[in-house]
């Protein structure tokens, strides 16, 4: 759940405050491709400024947002069972087929480990194999904010990578999970960045995974609040961070 210093009120001061640069930004910030539920084509451009608000409608159907240097998708030896969500491979040698974009489901709450500030933060992503055999995922994510609506416009977000990446095997109903952390809001109301940019509140992300498509995720309460267009993420995991 949001900071309690961050709450609904807060939150649309924020939108209200900030939307109508932020929804100027979406809307020129165009790239190819429609997408279903839940995937997306690939983002453009990054913008040439920070936007500086969002609309806070529901979210759509994403798009890949490339930001950052990511490492390449690999293709990787995993155990050939199902069960929950592990790394490294089988001791048969089998390998499991690389995770498809329409085999993974996605869903984001507020981490519980977060930076001060009355922002979101940070974001616990997960994401479950819905397909009835298991599958591989590993990698960086491509992060890019979103309004509802088309899945073309959107906002790449400056991209840090933490830690390594690993090959993590998803069982059928299984979660591969990975941590988003923003530069945070401070204040209250419409708060303020430190940096002196504009906060900026996103209705929805979208997540590009490394052969595995681009994801669109709403916040299960809130919007993602957050300063100076940056995130630093882990890389997809086989376990929940905190």
């Amino acid at each position: 759940m949001l900071n309690a210093r961050y709450g609904k009120n807060a939150r649309r001061a924020v939108v209200a405050t900030v939307s109508a640069a932020t929804a100027a930004l979406l809307l020129t910030a165009c790239g190819p491709g429609d997408a279903g539920a839940g995937t997306a084509a690939a983002p453009t451009a990054a913008p040439t400024a920070a936007p500086t608000s969002a609309p806070g409608a529901a979210p759509g159907a994403g798009a890949t947002a490339p930001s950052s240097t990511a490492p390449a998708p690999t293709k990787a030896g995993a155990p050939s069972t199902g069960g929950p969500s592990t790394g490294g491979p089988s001791a048969s040698g089998t390998a499991v087929p690389a995770c498809a974009a329409g085999d993974l489901k996605v869903e984001a709450h507020q981490a519980k480990v977060r930076p001060d500030g009355t922002g979101v933060g940070a974001a616990i992503v997960a994401f479950t194999n819905s397909s009835a055999h298991p599958c591989t995922a590993q990698g960086f994510p491509t992060v890019a904010g979103a309004a509802n609506g088309s899945p073309d416009h959107n906002a790449p977000l400056t991209v840090t990578h933490s830690g390594a990446a690993a090959p993590v095997r998803v069982g059928p109903g299984g979660k591969a999970w990975l941590k988003l952390t923003f530069v945070q809001v401070q204040g209250e109301a419409d708060g303020y960045c430190v940096s002196g940019a504009t906060p900026v509140a996103y209705p929805t992300l979208v997540l590009g995974l490394p052969g595995a498509g681009a994801h669109q995720v709403a916040l299960d309460d809130g919007l993602f609040a957050e300063c100076d267009n940056k995130v630093t993420t882990t890389a997809l995991l086989a376990t929940s961070p905190s």
